[in-house]
Formats: structure tokens, C-alpha cells, sequence
């Protein structure tokens, strides 16, 4: 079977599909001819990308346990992608409440767990694939974001974990990580980009230049399309990604 037709035959679920990485995986896919999707908390945005796509609008909260099990046994999608996430507060350390430390993990994190242990617990078909999207802050830290890279850290070893699970009990999924390189061009891309510039005197092309080219909103949907299509090609489960493509996960 050719690719477009894996994809013409198949239902994707984008979690987080409204906007940033999320609107280009709904792009990327829908450009497929598959069926897509879009999930996400803001139901104006949500139409929008439907009405400029063609992808199905689904308002929900990537953090409640019960949509993911309903969505899940709804639709039974061949793909997920797990995209959504709180956008955190920029501010130093000794600024962040417990409240806007902690945002992420109750978003991101929590998201990342429901839908990844949903997935086990149903179990979602054999050859069901979920891809999880963590932050090169996960590498790096980023000490004006609150929690925000232990969050993206656990989205990594979630994936990680879930993977090894999902082998041991011999489901048949698929679990692939992206961490993508930070990205001016996505809402919360663009805050970071700059805060973290100032923060170490440099201006935003110098900063994002040490990672090499970022990441866009297409190239992450491109890089979707690749790992979904491509089984054989993508054996491990994480992968680091910038302008560049895809690279393994040391």
C-alpha cells in the first residue's frame, strides 16, 4: 500500500490543533488526504483552522482523563499527536507562584499521561500510533518558564515509558517523542525567543542560531507525515528536530 493511500484511509486526531505546531501537523496531514481531527480548548480558533483546512473541530481539554478515553473509543484515530500545552508565564524564578511554576505540568504533563495510559488501558488497536511533542527546554532548562522544562522532560519519558509498556504487554503501538528546537513563529516560540535573548544579551537570531535552524510549524508536519509513514525508517522512540529534520535522541 503507497502512502497516500495509508493516509486517504486512516482518522488523526491533533491535540492541539488550533494554532503553532499543532495548526501545521493539521496542515501536513490533511494535505494527505487523511482524515483529521483538530482538538482544542478555543472553539473560535478551532473553526477557523476548519474552515481554512477542511479538518473536523473537536472542543475539548487535552487534560481531562474522560474526553481521552471517550475520543479514543470514539473515533479509534490510527494517529495522535499530543501538541497542546499551557503557554508559561515568563518571569523569574522568585516571581512564579505555585500556581504559574506548576501550569504545565497540569496541562502538558497531565494531557500526556491520560491519553498515553488510555491508550494501554483500552488498549487502542494494534498499529495505532502516538506521537507526543516535549520542548528542547527539556535539554536545556529554562529558568524564566517555571516548570515548564521538567514538564517537557516527563512528555519525554512518558513516551519513553509507555513505549516499553506498550511492548511488554505486547500491544502492537506505536510511540515516537519529538523535541523540537524553539521556534519564533509560534505564539509562545515568539515570547520565549525574545525573553530568553535578553536574558543572555544577545539578540534572537544569535540565540537561535546556537541550536541551528528552528523548527517551524511545517517542518513539524512534515516531520509528522515521516514518522507515521515511515515505520522502518524511525525505529527508535525519540527524536530531536529542528530546520534540519529529525535526529535520534542520544
Amino acid at each position: 500500500m503507497g502512502e497516500s493511500q495509508v493516509f486517504e484511509s486512516q482518522t488523526a486526531v491533533v491535540v492541539g490543533g488550533s494554532s503553532g505546531f499543532g495548526r501545521g501537523i493539521v496542515e501536513a496531514l490533511v494535505a494527505r488526504k487523511m482524515r483529521v481531527v483538530a482538538m482544542a480548548l478555543d472553539a473560535e480558533r478551532l473553526n477557523v483552522v476548519a474552515s481554512e483546512t477542511g479538518a473536523e473541530p473537536l472542543v475539548g481539554d487535552m487534560a481531562d482523563e474522560s474526553a481521552a478515553w471517550r475520543i479514543l473509543e470514539e473515533y479509534r484515530p490510527q494517529l495522535v499527536v499530543l501538541t497542546a500545552g499551557a503557554s508559561p508565564v515568563l518571569r523569574p524564578i522568585h516571581l512564579h507562584t505555585w500556581e504559574t511554576f506548576s501550569a504545565n505540568w497540569f496541562v502538558d504533563t497531565k494531557g500526556t499521561f491520560a491519553w498515553l495510559r488510555n491508550a494501554l488501558l483500552l488498549p487502542a488497536p494494534p498499529g495505532s500510533h502516538f506521537i507526543v511533542t516535549s520542548s528542547a527546554a527539556a535539554l536545556h532548562g529554562s529558568p524564566l518558564s517555571g516548570g515548564y522544562a521538567g514538564a517537557k522532560r516527563m512528555n519525554w519519558f512518558l513516551a519513553e515509558y509507555v513505549a516499553a509498556a506498550a511492548q511488554k504487554l505486547g500491544l502492537g503501538l506505536r510511540i515516537h517523542c519529538i523535541i523540537p528546537t524553539l521556534s519564533p513563529v509560534t505564539p509562545i516560540g515568539r515570547a520565549a525567543s525574545i525573553a530568553y535573548a535578553k536574558l543572555a544579551g544577545v539578540d534572537v537570531p544569535t540565540l537561535l542560531g546556537r541550536t541551528g535552524p528552528p523548527a517551524t510549524p511545517a517542518i513539524v508536519g512534515e516531520a509528522v507525515v515521516s514518522l507515521h509513514a515511515s515505520p522502518e525508517r524511525w525505529d527508535r522512540t525519540t527524536y530531536h528536530l529542528n530546520g534540519d529534520g529529525l535526529k535520534p535522541a542520544a
